[in-house]
């Protein structure tokens, strides 16, 4: 018996055929793959012109939602999970360094240079914290001045770029470490918070059933020369969300050892992490 030949096939083909000019063979690979793996999802799921016409509406309202301080396109692809993906197709061969995570949609540039021991946040903040640890090679040498930048929520689970009134960067700096690839900083002890659900994601993710919280954490990006960049954060491990982040980033070797002291006004905080920067050439690259 003959089958029915596979619906839209040949428009698929024309399409792939369409891109045989294009810049490079990498792009040309990955036009060819999207257009094959977006027309089955078409005709998997058997898409009605309402349908994607709904899709599209959703797409323009995600880039609607787009600013200078706001990349709900980051959003998106973190609540899908292919944030995580891309990440970890990219450093599947740097298990000799520390493990890395989503870079979330609230980085900035303009963190300020943070003196050795000194603080990214306001002291009305939240509960203070000490935050130390090295950055190192994995045969152990100290990578001196490695540019690290830190940010992280306020006590009310707010970044500062999510405040109207913002004039200056709060909750976020750069620092380095010292000859002995030591850092030191003050911070806030880090609170969970929901991710904004005030757009198109948020909207998907409420007709979906699924919940917008992150667990506690504090973000780290890491700069030296000769080391591949990593970016990643340190999660509180007793924090309600831990097992069911909304952005699925954690990672066990990523909860930190947040030691808390005291109560009340006199309450205090501290981390300890030590990270390990993978050289360059021994990172996959896809």
């Amino acid at each position: 018996m003959l089958q029915q030949p596979e619906i839209g096939r040949t428009l698929t083909n024309d399409v792939i055929a369409s891109g045989a000019n294009a810049r490079d063979e990498r792009w040309r690979e990955i036009y060819a793959k999207l257009v094959e793996h977006l027309h089955a999802f078409v005709r998997d799921v058997e898409l009605t012109p309402n349908e994607w016409l709904e899709g599209i509406r959703f797409l323009t309202a995600t880039g609607q939602k787009c600013d200078d301080v706001r990349q709900e396109f980051i959003l998106l692809s973190d609540t899908l999970g292919v944030s995580m993906l891309v990440d970890a197709l990219a450093n599947r061969a740097a298990s000799a360094g520390t493990a890395s995570t989503v870079l979330g949609p609230f980085f900035t540039t303009d963190a300020e240079e943070i003196p050795f021991g000194g603080s990214i946040s306001r002291p009305d903040d939240g509960i203070p914290m000490a935050v130390t640890g090295t950055v190192r090679a994995p045969d152990g040498t100290p990578i001196t001045n490695a540019a690290i930048e830190v940010w992280e929520v306020d006590g009310a689970g707010q970044y500062d770029v999510q405040y109207a009134d913002r004039v200056e960067p709060n909750g976020r700096g750069r620092v380095r470490t010292d000859a002995g690839g030591r850092f030191s900083f003050m911070a806030n002890l880090p609170v969970s918070y929901s991710i904004p659900g005030d757009g198109p994601v948020g909207a998907m993710l409420a007709s979906l059933g699924r919940h917008t919280m992150r667990p506690a954490h504090l973000h780290f990006s890491f700069t030296a020369p000769g080391f591949t960049p990593l970016t990643t954060a340190l999660y509180v491990g007793d924090d309600p969300y831990i097992g069911g982040d909304a952005v699925f980033g954690v990672k066990p070797s990523l909860i930190g050892d947040y030691v808390r002291s005291g109560t009340g006004a006199d309450a205090t905080a501290s981390l300890h992490y030590d990270f390990v920067l993978v050289p360059e050439r021994t990172v996959a690259r896809v």
